[in-house]
């Protein structure tokens, strides 16, 4: 280490060259910083989406779900897999194990697709991969206005004009889309025609196949040119399919598409829609990021893109952004920013007021832009973005602390004027530095290595506080660097040889500080009982402090989740959203309020029709009028909704977080209660039952059973006995039920790039009812009219709505949200009560999910991090003094550092919490750096043959400035983060609290306690070295 001074002084202005190019080499990984809000805690998955109109919930889950299931149950690294089978449509989500990337997982998914794909029937859908997305990607949602264009009109705008540019944005891996009518080329037939013509409607279909293609036939050399030879029938007109012919009667006459129904454009069968501010029906698109882009540049290339193509859409024809992930984004990096600058402010002031010299405090300040560029090049080196929580933990006086060991104790030698040992300037510098380097290296390493058990964390406490621990760790050895090799050479350059007057805060603090010192010594057995005592305290407190995984970081705006019936019709559903948009318009506080009803076109997110996801666009905190905070504003909404919005069921979160919990857990809650089984009916039977104790438990909001039945449905069963007896196949009556609605695709027609489905279906007037429907005529091979009941009975039914299943069990689960209270004690009285009150049969159980679960993985590893924590730093210290006492002495700064840190939390009324834990791995390496200072100091005095009383005394009132100096600024750089109330501040808050209350108590303990202990070791003989 001396020699290391030694080379940084003679060679000095190499080392300001190398430090510039360094600065150089960060500012341009700054500009390649990723940036985001918050990071990305999106397990790794794949989901595969089969579309299977002709199938209901059962259906679904038994052809489709349980083959791809079955398919995805072997591959390596699969953590989970979960599915939803609802009418027409499956969704199995395949979650893995951290260690394997996305794109693996999606390869090994694709594989065994294919066998999936073998055992699913073609006429029940073929599965394919959702997009490469996370729950961070849905990034700019915007809707299409134009007034005097219809919904069909702005969702071909939508889906040709905007999506289809859109999605060769960089970085765009898909656009979304709900609301309007998908365009289709509809053939409406007319059953009493088909009959009148005696034309089967197998016919039908057949002829229009026939006569919408072209051919190739080669080529063919004429005059020394070569001709291609193509046979061209593709329809591309309305008036080109109603020339269709489909068959010639006896006479010779053609019979035409125009002659059996009317050919026109028509919007397909919808599966769900969008309104917006309760004027109506929207048209809604969704660009999706791509996993791991850079939010902000995504969302501004989507932007520059949108303009560009907003200049060639017709007339009227408006883009209106509703949701842009970069507002989020700069709000909270406005937070982040805010606290880093107000923190390094309050740092440099002390170093001003505390030092007594402007250039030793410039100095020192110079340390924290330094650093943080060194620790921009590791973070773009490690793909580590710049968020809350890796930018937003950094404190700068934490940064500087090596850097004022060393400044200080310069500036203190300078100051004692000229003396044999150093009689030039230069030699006072190299001799204070060489003084302080090895303390300084083990102080600052020991902060650095405490944050090393934060990387073992894994799942998705681990995706947070891992770049977090990655960030500072980078920071810190730079600070580390700077403080052993620039630091003494900017003071060989700027500070000046002279005896300055001790700043009169100081002297002040000096003035308080020698008396308690004297008596904490005199009175020993008192101040150990004290700290101990206080220790105890602690404990007591924290025993019965509440906890919570996370807290909820405000994300600015809101989502509401309305539940409905399952009978309900889409209409309905719409009508209801419009209602809700209308009470929810006429709070001052919201800008705009859009709904999503149903699936969207890429059924990422599958939901009936009877689900809608509410996105409420809130204004600025300063026009707020309603209500003082946004937990008000949701239980005033939630008041007139109910009073005025009956039968509607409301779950309240918000827009990242309810997509976060869904992928995470595939449910929306804070807390979900999973019931596994087999009978559908027993699932809902219990999981009612749960919800009504649930519902008694203090602090339960939105509680909700997952809808499984209720669905109402037409049954046609065929009856085959009958069929034979007519002379009819099952075919045939299958393909006249599909076309009654849905349509049978016949083929496509292209208008010029655009493409879209051809359809042969029959009017609305054959559904009017079901005697309307079982009165449908068919024809059997022989002529004969057979009306549909002949061959199959038709009656209504209700089945399941919905089957989920997890882990293939299908399972059913109960929602809640917790308000008022911390998530741990929720769960501990919900669990209680639960298993009080509710039994189940045999083959059935109960499991825990939401947060609560990630909670409580996160504890058991933390149960395992802070020891492993706790151990480096006593083997550092040994390492230091290569003694056990020494070791055990300066350990003591760690409990009471948590000790201040447990009463922190509990003054201001925050439950233990993830962020909170790491504030207590953070501060106890901040703790025991004062304490390494310090006692090094009094050894080598020791060694220069003072008694152990006066080592004691003079080395702590020597050190004094320092040991109040260093903690000081490390908490310093903490408060802002502390007291902020800016968007993303709930996530840091805890952590700078425990931080700040350990940094007073253990700086109390360093001042006055490790003083009198030591001179009890020393008096026993128990001399250490260092």
């Amino acid at each position: 280490m001396h020699r290391l001074v030694d080379i940084c002084l003679r060679y000095r202005f190499l080392v300001v060259a190398l430090t510039l190019l360094l600065v150089a080499a960060g500012v341009m990984a700054l500009r390649e910083l990723t940036i985001d809000a918050v990071p990305d805690i999106t397990p790794v998955q794949v989901q595969i989406l089969t579309r299977s109109p002709a199938l209901g919930p059962v259906e679904v889950e038994q052809y489709v779900t349980f083959p791809i299931e079955a398919a995805m149950t072997g591959l390596p690294g699969v953590k989970q897999i979960r599915s939803i089978s609802r009418y027409g449509i499956s969704a199995v989500t395949v979650t893995f194990e951290d260690n394997v990337s996305l794109y693996l997982a999606r390869q090994l998914a694709a594989e065994r697709l294919s066998v999936a794909a073998e055992n699913i029937p073609p006429a029940f859908g073929r599965p394919q991969l959702g997009p490469m997305t996370t729950g961070l990607s849905e990034v700019y949602m915007f809707t299409v206005e134009g007034d005097g264009y219809s919904p069909m009109e702005l969702r071909t705008i939508l889906d040709w004009e905007i999506a289809f540019r859109l999605r060769s944005v960089p970085g765009v891996v898909e656009v979304n889309t709900w609301g309007g009518l998908a365009k289709q080329y509809q053939v409406v037939v007319d059953p009493a025609k088909l009959v009148a013509y005696g034309i089967p409607l197998r016919e039908v279909f057949e002829a229009l196949e026939r006569n919408n293609a072209n051919v190739g036939s080669g080529y063919v050399e004429h005059n020394q040119e070569q001709y291609i030879i193509r046979g061209e029938a593709l329809a591309s007109s309305i008036s080109d399919l109603e020339s269709v012919v489909i068959a010639t009667r006896s006479d010779g006459v053609p019979v035409y598409v125009r002659n059996v129904g009317e050919v026109r454009e028509g919007g397909m069968l919808r599966i769900g829609a969008a309104t917006e501010n309760g004027r109506g029906e929207a048209v809604i698109g969704m660009a999706l990021m791509l996993a791991g882009e850079n939010a902000s540049r995504v969302v501004e290339r989507v932007k520059d893109k949108l303009q560009e193509i907003q200049t060639s859409l017709p007339p009227g024809v408006r883009i209106v952004p509703y949701y842009d992930r970069a507002n989020f984004v700069t709000r909270v990096l406005g937070t982040v920013r805010n606290n880093l600058a107000e923190g390094g402010l309050l740092v440099v002031v002390v170093l001003l007021l505390l030092l007594g010299n402007l250039r030793a405090g410039l100095i020192v300040a110079a340390a924290i832009p330094l650093s943080m560029l060194f620790a921009f090049i590791g973070m773009v080196g490690t793909g580590i973005s710049g968020n809350l929580m890796s930018l937003g933990a950094i404190d700068f006086g934490l940064i500087v602390d090596g850097s004022v060991v060393v400044i200080e104790n310069i500036a203190r030698h300078l100051h004692a004027g000229r003396n044999p040992r150093h009689p030039s300037r230069f030699e006072a510098v190299r001799e204070a530095s060489r003084e302080v380097m090895r303390p300084v290296v083990f102080a600052v390493g020991i902060i650095t290595l405490v944050y090393v058990p934060i990387l073992t964390l894994r799942g998705i406490e681990g995706k947070m506080f891992r770049p977090m621990a990655f960030t500072v760790i980078f920071a810190l050895l730079a600070s580390l660097i700077l403080a052993v090799t620039l630091m003494p050479v900017l003071a060989s350059f700027f500070l000046r040889e002279e005896h300055e007057r001790e700043p009169w805060l100081m002297r002040r603090l000096r003035a308080a500080y020698e008396p308690a010192l004297n008596w904490a010594m005199d009175h020993a057995r008192k101040v150990v009982a004290i700290s101990l005592i206080l220790f105890l305290a602690s404990l007591l407190v924290f025993f019965f402090m509440g906890a919570e995984f996370i807290p909820r970081l405000d994300e600015g705006d809101i989502a509401i989740q309305a539940w409905r019936l399952p009978s309900i019709s889409l209409q309905e559903s719409i009508q209801s959203s419009l209602q809700i948009e209308r009470v929810l318009r006429r709070f001052p506080e919201v800008k705009t309020v859009v709904s999503r009803t149903g699936s969207p076109e890429i059924a990422t997110d599958v939901m009936g029709i009877e689900l809608s996801d509410i996105f409420v666009i809130l204004k600025p905190r300063s026009e707020w009028k309603t209500a003082a905070s946004k937990e008000e504003l949701v239980v005033k909404m939630n008041e007139a909704l109910q009073k005025e919005v009956p039968g509607v069921g409301l779950s309240y979160t918000q827009p990242i977080e309810m997509r976060f919990n869904e992928l995470i857990a595939g449910v929306r809650s804070d807390v979900a209660v999973k019931v596994f089984g087999n009978d559908l009916d027993v699932l809902r039977q219990k999981g009612e039952e749960i919800a009504r104790v649930l519902g008694g438990v203090r602090g339960a909001a939105d509680v909700r059973v997952e809808q499984v039945a209720g669905l109402p449905m037409i049954r046609i069963p065929i009856d085959r006995a009958r069929l034979a007896r007519y002379g009819m196949n099952a075919a045939d009556v299958l393909d006249a039920i599909e076309a009654t609605r849905v349509g049978k695709v016949v083929g496509t027609v292209f208008e010029g790039q655009r493409r879209f489905d051809l359809i042969v279906r029959m009017p609305d007037s054959v559904l009017a009812s079901p005697e309307a429907l079982a009165n449908l005529a068919l024809r059997n091979a022989s002529g004969q009219i057979i009306p549909l009941a002949q061959v199959a009975d038709v009656r209504l039914d209700t089945g399941p709505a919905q089957v989920s299943r997890e882990n293939v069990q299908r399972r059913l689960v109960v929602e809640c949200n917790v308000r008022g209270r911390d998530l741990g004690g929720f769960v501990v009285d919900a669990q209680k009560k639960i298993g009080q009150a509710v039994s189940l049969p045999p083959g059935y159980y109960v499991d825990w999910g939401g947060q609560f679960v990630q909670l409580q993985e996160a504890r058991a590893r933390l149960a395992v991090v802070v020891p492993l924590t706790l151990l480096v730093i006593f083997l550092l210290l040994y390492t230091a003094f290569g003694s056990v006492r020494p070791a055990l002495l300066i350990f003591l700064n760690v409990p009471m550092a948590a000790t201040g840190g447990v009463f922190a939390l509990a003054l201001r009324g925050m439950p233990f919490s993830i962020s909170a834990g790491v504030g207590f791995i953070a501060v106890s390496g901040v703790a025991v750096m004062n304490g390494v200072v310090l006692l090094s100091h009094i050894v080598s005095l020791r060694q220069e043959g003072l008694s152990p009383v006066e080592a004691t005394v003079r080395g702590a009132l020597e050190k004094m400035r320092a040991m109040i100096l260093a903690p000081l600024v490390a908490g310093l750089g903490f408060v802002p983060m502390a007291i902020s109330t800016s968007l993303g501040a709930e996530v840091q808050r805890p952590l700078a609290t425990v931080v700040i209350g350990g940094l007073v108590t253990s700086t109390l303990l360093t001042l006055l306690v490790l003083p009198t202990i030591y001179r009890w070791f020393e008096e026993k003989g128990a001399e250490v070295e260092i």
